[in-house]
């Protein structure tokens, strides 16, 4: 563990936390939103958030030369209940409050996102590993994407009602 520097571990936890927290949040909004294009867009932002992980770990892997880190993760899967829970009751599943629950989970989706995209931001631009800033600058446009994602999605319901589906739809022009 001396081989670990404060800021290392600092970016080590920040970034198992806020993927771990972000992939349970997006599978319970998942599991609670009725539409289910909303399902659909909500866990495929979970299945983004485990891919996350991974290119973290492989980061971390390379950079500690060991699978130390590993043991952050565990401890942050053991104690994501918490932060969950404080984010479930922002988010309450009532029958005459469906739309304004789905709404309240894009509006939480869209803060996770930014305070991802703001700290990884800081990092890309303190390291000075121009693999490291890479890695970084596309967990950013990734991160990016979902803001933009649960943004139009957030625009779309207030001004009509209806889900885009995200096959059909992506906010960076590639197809």
């Amino acid at each position: 563990m001396e081989n670990i520097s404060n800021e290392i571990l600092d970016v080590i936890k920040y970034a198992t936390t806020m993927e771990i927290n972000g992939r349970s949040f997006y599978e319970h909004v998942a599991d609670m939103t009725h539409n289910e294009l909303g399902k659909k867009m909500f866990r495929k932002l979970a299945e983004d958030e485990i891919g996350h992980i991974t290119t973290f770990g492989e980061i971390f892997t390379s950079v500690l030369g060991s699978d130390e880190w590993k043991k952050y993760v565990q401890q942050e899967e053991n104690s994501k209940e918490t932060v969950l829970e404080k984010l479930k009751t922002r988010v309450k599943k009532e029958e005459h409050e469906e739309r304004a629950s789905d709404l309240e989970a894009l509006r939480i989706g869209m803060e996770l996102e930014r305070e991802s995209i703001d700290q990884y931001e800081k990092w890309a631009q303190e390291t000075s590993d121009a693999k490291v800033q890479e890695i970084f600058k596309k967990i950013i446009e990734e991160e990016k994407f979902h803001y933009d994602l649960l943004q139009a999605e957030y625009d779309n319901i207030t001004n009509t009602g209806f889900w885009f589906d995200m096959a059909e739809f992506r906010m960076d022009g590639k197809f």
